[in-house]
C-alpha cells in the first residue's frame, strides 16, 4: 500500500472514479469539542491518501469539492460520525453515501459483531490491526504506525461493498439499504444539532 501524506487540502488532479472510500480521525467522538485531524481516501487501488487537518485551517476546496459531488459515491464504516464532524468542520455534507456497518446490520443479522475488523476479517479474511486507534491524532508529526492504521480504515472499503451488495441483494434488502444510506445526513444533522442520543421516533 501507499501513504500519502498532504498537509490542509487534497492535492489537484487525484481521481477516485465512481467512489472513494472516506475515514476520519479526530481528537475524540464529540464533534463541538474534539477537532478533525486527518481524513483518508481511497479509491480501491490500494493506495490510501491521507490529509492532515491543523487547527484553524479548514479552507480544503479539493476536499469539500469531491465530497459534494454527486457522481462520486463515498463509502463509509460507521458514516454517522464521519459525515457529522467532516459537516461540523468543512461546512458540506458528504454525498451520495454508503455505509458498511449499516449494509452489515441489514445482512449480518447472524452476529452483534458489526466493527470494520470483525467484517474484514469475516468477509475478507483480512486481519486490520487497531493498536493505534486510540493514539495522539492531533500531533503535527504522525507516526508510521498512525499512518498504516489510517490508511487500512479505508484500504479495504470497496471490496467490502462488492461482498455487502451481493448479500443486501440476495436477501432482497438493497432498497432499504438504499433508503436508510439516504437518511443518514439527517440523522447526522440531528446529532449536531443536539439529538445524539434521544430517538425522536421513540413513543
Amino acid at each position: 500500500m501507499t501513504h500519502w501524506l498532504h498537509q490542509g487540502d487534497l492535492p489537484e488532479g487525484i481521481g477516485f472514479g465512481e467512489a472513494v472510500a472516506v475515514d476520519t480521525e479526530a481528537m475524540g467522538l464529540n464533534p463541538h469539542r474534539d477537532r478533525l485531524c486527518l481524513v483518508q481516501l481511497s479509491g480501491g487501488d490500494g493506495d490510501a491518501h491521507l490529509v492532515q487537518l491543523v487547527p484553524g485551517c479548514y479552507d480544503a476546496p479539493n476536499l469539500k469539492r469531491l465530497f459534494a459531488d454527486p457522481a462520486i459515491v463515498k463509502l463509509f464504516h460507521f458514516a454517522r460520525f464521519d459525515i457529522a464532524i467532516i459537516r461540523h468542520y468543512l461546512g458540506v455534507m458528504p454525498e451520495p453515501l454508503y455505509c458498511t456497518k449499516i449494509a452489515s446490520r441489514l445482512v449480518r443479522t447472524f452476529t452483534d459483531r458489526h466493527g470494520l475488523r470483525d467484517l474484514c476479517k469475516d468477509i475478507l479474511g483480512v486481519d486490520l490491526k487497531k493498536e493505534q486507534q486510540s493514539s495522539d491524532w492531533g500531533s503535527a508529526s504522525l507516526s508510521e504506525e498512525q499512518l498504516r492504521y489510517a490508511a487500512s480504515d479505508v484500504l479495504h472499503l470497496h471490496a467490502l461493498r462488492t461482498r455487502l451488495d451481493a448479500m443486501l441483494a440476495r436477501e432482497r434488502r438493497t432498497e432499504l439499504a438504499h433508503h436508510c444510506f439516504e437518511f443518514l445526513p439527517a440523522r447526522a444533522l440531528l446529532d449536531l444539532a443536539g439529538w445524539a442520543e434521544q430517538d425522536i421516533f421513540a413513543h
